[in-house]
């Protein structure tokens, strides 16, 4: 089954399923919104990437009442809940059936943010992408990713992957969440922090780092086109 059929299967009840299969979700999305050091009344343009149901822009909107948020995702059925979700405020938001790894991206963003799909792709692909989003940023523009990470070593990965398992199973994930997680982690090619940190580098982005790690989720980036550190750890990749 390819990925865009993993997630229109999911799309219905996936709102509700992120939140128990993710560990300290409103805290990682917190953690983005926090390090977008943007004056909250700015027209903003928004670039999301893997945008899904339209969990994150729902989160962005919110704090910049004044964005226009490009969702782009390969999934149908996941952008047709999306489009129910914002149905009341259709002028902001624009929707892109699209496969974000194998098209060129749109341009002239302020932001491009991504939560829980970029390990989706290859480690040449995920370079490959975040070439594409340095370019589709205005200078001084800001690239934030939300997602999950491979651990350094085996003993690293395996303590990840205990941890998830006992946080979704305290959160109330039921036999057939968890069947579902299963299945849509066969599409998973997860890398590994550092590297990924090294590739933005590699991409063109300046004061790369990661703001917030929790085991196996990450919110990292960088910024286009102006010196300074991001607001998190820099990296030492």
């Amino acid at each position: 089954m390819t990925v865009g059929a993993l997630f229109d299967e999911a799309a219905g009840g996936y709102d509700e399923a992120r939140r128990r299969l993710v560990p300290g979700l409103d805290g990682l999305y917190a953690a983005m919104l926090d390090r977008l050091p943007v004056d909250a009344d700015r027209p903003l343009r928004v670039l999301d990437l893997g945008a899904g149901t339209g969990l994150l822009s729902a989160e962005i909107s919110g704090r910049f009442p004044r964005a226009t948020i490009t969702l782009v995702d390969l999934s149908v059925e996941m952008l047709r809940v999306a489009r129910r979700r914002f149905a009341q405020s259709s002028g902001r938001f624009e929707f892109r059936v699209m496969d974000f790894a194998r098209k060129e991206l749109p341009s002239g963003y302020d932001l491009v943010v991504s939560a829980l799909s970029i390990h989706h792709l290859t480690d040449g692909d995920k370079r490959e992408l975040f070439e594409k989003a340095h370019g589709a940023l205005v200078a001084g523009g800001i690239f934030v990713n939300l997602d999950q990470v491979q651990g350094e070593t085996p003993e690293e990965e395996r303590a990840y992957e205990e941890w998830w398992l006992r946080g979704v199973r305290e959160a109330g994930a039921s036999e057939e969440d968890l069947a579902g997680a299963f299945r849509r982690r066969r599409a998973d090619k997860n890398a590994t922090l550092k590297d990924q940190l090294r590739w933005l580098g590699e991409a063109g982005f300046e004061g790369v780092g990661c703001a917030l790690q929790d085991h196996r989720f990450a919110v990292y980036g960088g910024r286009k086109g102006i010196a300074g550190s991001y607001n998190g750890k820099e990296s030492d990749g």
